[in-house]
């Protein structure tokens, strides 16, 4: 098994650490891992945005880089850009053809990273231990468009010594939304209290999810409220990477 290593902005810019979790979780499983090189953004903050003709050259170039590789999947640790490209792309080349025939065979290679352990490798347990009590956040594309809900969950279940509970009101958006936070930044803070308030009354100390972008609004607000919670990403979990 041979994958393209896909990393989004917020792994490359804030959390770098996740993508060298995710390189060697899927080392460790037999995976031969491959960067390649000129891989940019796909395009989500632009589609966003409403900047379509934007999206679609970030777009464009997404499938020359990605594309024509001898892998034999694409795996990124984000459910949002799995979704932007898996989803989207057909919907933005819809006056194209050509392209939008590009944009779906490319699509089912996208996998994002739990839906790849659990679904293309049939791996569920990766000898994993992390002491605590964990709470699992689905970001908002993870759930509604890929309906990747019970991978993730599957393989925190079979981490040593971690104790997955369930918290009130999983099922809401943490409040990030891209953009949405910069437009509306009183709604948004709103929205992180109230999945703040939700884990307090969980008695979590641990908060995981499979989005970078969540993880860094949500840490964000727990840090300037004086919460003292860990948060990582599933890829650092995995990895034994949680402190």
């Amino acid at each position: 098994m041979k994958v393209a290593l896909f990393v989004p902005c917020y792994v490359d810019l804030v959390n770098p650490e996740v993508g060298v979790s995710v390189v060697r979780v899927l080392r460790r499983l037999g995976v031969e891992v491959v960067y390649p090189k000129g891989q940019t953004c796909c395009g989500q903050p632009a589609f966003n945005s409403g900047f379509f003709d934007e999206a679609r050259g970030v777009a464009r170039h997404f499938m020359d880089v990605f594309e024509g590789g001898d892998w034999d999947y694409v795996v990124c640790p984000s459910g949002s850009c799995t979704t932007m490209v898996g989803h989207y792309y057909p919907f933005i080349f819809d006056e194209n053809p050509d392209e939008r025939a590009r944009s779906g065979a490319l699509a089912p290679r996208v996998r994002e990273f739990s839906d790849f352990l659990v679904n293309v490798l049939g791996v569920k347990d990766l000898g994993a231990r992390l002491g605590g009590r964990a709470v699992f956040h689905t970001g908002c594309h993870q759930r509604r468009e890929l309906g990747v809900l019970n991978e993730p969950r599957e393989l925190l279940q079979n981490v040593e010594g971690l104790d997955l509970v369930e918290w009130r009101n999983e099922e809401l958006c943490c409040g990030f939304g891209g953009t949405f936070s910069v437009k509306m930044p009183d709604v948004s803070v709103a929205m992180a209290d109230e999945k703040i308030k939700a884990l307090d009354e969980s008695g979590a100390d641990t908060l995981v999810s499979c989005d970078s972008s969540c993880l860094m609004h949500i840490k964000g607000r727990l840090d300037r409220t004086g919460h003292r919670t860990r948060v990582l990403h599933l890829a650092q979990v995995l990895d034994g990477n949680g402190g």
